[in-house]
């Protein structure tokens, strides 16, 4: 693709932005009080501001999408645990159907906190659960994405899922 900016991209890929954010926000408590619609507007924004970027394809651009909702959704998390002293907004942790699932209740936080420190000995392994769980791509997509296999993405996904569970639980 060529060097374009969000608001010329935006019309091609803003129902699917808006239906990863209602999954995103499906995962959150009941009492959230960002909108799907909010959540990309506000990421539209953020993108809009920033310097033209030279998108790959589409999944280039939902990848960078989503992981400027995941930092949106944080930012909001700590905002309103800061507000109310330690009330954490929880999340839905995938565990079973692709590409996700709400399964498990977890704190938005821990769980940026857990893939941070995932990306410091696994980058390529948080990638993927940010393509994954944040952008809902497919294996295949994200293998796009990443320049990889299919089988690779796979692999590294149970892993990385596998230790963030951990992480989570303790």
């Amino acid at each position: 693709m060529a060097e374009r900016g969000v608001t010329e991209l935006g019309p091609q890929v803003y129902e699917q932005l808006r239906q990863i954010a209602a999954r995103h926000l499906a995962r959150e408590r009941s009492d959230h009080t960002l909108q799907p619609t909010a959540l990309v507007h506000e990421a539209f924004e953020r993108l809009a501001g920033a310097d033209p970027i030279a998108w790959q394809d589409r999944v280039h651009f939902v990848a960078t999408a989503a992981q400027l909702m995941r930092r949106i959704l944080v930012d909001h998390a700590r905002q309103k645990r800061a507000a109310k002293r330690g009330g954490g907004l929880t999340v839905h942790l995938d565990t079973d159907r692709e590409p996700a699932a709400p399964a498990r209740d977890v704190d938005l936080i821990r769980l940026d906190e857990a893939l941070e420190r995932l990306s410091a000995f696994a980058p390529e392994q948080a990638r993927i659960v940010e393509l994954r769980y944040f952008g809902g791509l497919t294996i295949e997509e994200t293998a796009a994405a990443l320049q990889s296999s299919p089988a690779t993405v796979k692999r590294a996904w149970g892993v990385a899922r596998a230790f963030l569970l951990r992480e989570l639980a303790t």
